[in-house]
């Protein structure tokens, strides 16, 4: 007879102190406040948190709802590192003290809330969809478009983004230069282009061949080490530069061949 799977033992308790540092819009400056917490080997900081929301009278306004590293809600700053505080545990952070902010990347609204305004622009402005030379096949195409398993592995890696934001938290050029696209923005322009699929390849490289696009990337690979789906948007934004270096070396030597 199988022996029943043990339940995770729950019971190993310790002392954290949190510190919130939250962002108030009626005076454009952060608050910090602390307390002591008795936290559980399972404990996360999006726990922690919610925890203080219901034991105190002045709460912290932040977002979140899966609770399971799905939707991307929680995104914040923890200890200083760009993270989803329902998948960061509080005891693996090997620290007495959690301190937790808002991300800076982002236009902050209040509390740990940050504004995605100009992260879905950026990244509405990468055309998020598969385009067709023929539209009309949206409507009509009488069966599936067919891929072999190495045709949908080229694209596969990079579709698994949750738009969290935390690799644009991370990205020194989008915290200086709100102009650029962003890393998010950038990898997913890429799954697109990279998808066989799509028909826009050109014109998606054409778009993204500018100073606030792939060329603005200084791959410093922040973005990677944060994303908490190993999307690796840095990769992407390589592989986007050598495809639009390879068609401009295409361009030239076509021109050339013409004379």
């Amino acid at each position: 007879m199988a022996k029943k799977a043990k339940a995770a033992k729950t019971d190993y308790t310790q002392k954290v102190k949190f510190v919130v540092n939250s962002f108030d819009p009626n005076t454009e400056s952060f608050s910090r406040s602390a307390r002591d917490l008795n936290v559980t080997n399972l404990t996360t900081v999006l726990d922690a948190l919610i925890g203080i929301n219901e034991s105190e009278d002045k709460k912290i306004s932040m977002r979140y709802s899966c609770r399971m590293g799905i939707c991307g809600s929680c995104a914040m700053v923890i200890n200083g590192r760009p993270a989803l505080a329902c998948e960061t545990n509080v005891l693996r952070e090997q620290s007495n003290t959690i301190t937790v902010e808002p991300m800076h990347g982002h236009p902050i609204l209040r509390g740990l809330v940050t504004d995605f305004d100009d992260f879905f622009e950026h990244h509405k402005a990468m055309k998020p969809w598969i385009m067709r030379n023929n539209p009309s096949e949206k409507y009509s195409h009488e069966k599936e478009f067919m891929q072999t398993d190495a045709q949908r592995d080229n694209f596969l890696p990079f579709s698994e983004c949750i738009k969290c934001g935390l690799c644009v938290d991370a990205c020194p050029v989008s915290n200086i230069n709100k102009n650029f696209a962003g890393p998010q923005a950038l990898a997913q322009a890429y799954r697109y282009y990279a998808d066989s699929k799509d028909q826009a390849g050109d014109k998606r490289l054409e778009y993204l061949d500018t100073g606030d696009n792939v060329w603005g990337c200084e791959f410093s690979g922040s973005c990677s080490k944060v994303c908490p789906k190993s999307v690796d948007p840095a990769f992407a934004i390589q592989l986007l530069k050598t495809a639009i270096a390879k068609k401009r070396a295409d361009e030239l030597f076509s021109k050339k061949d013409e004379v």
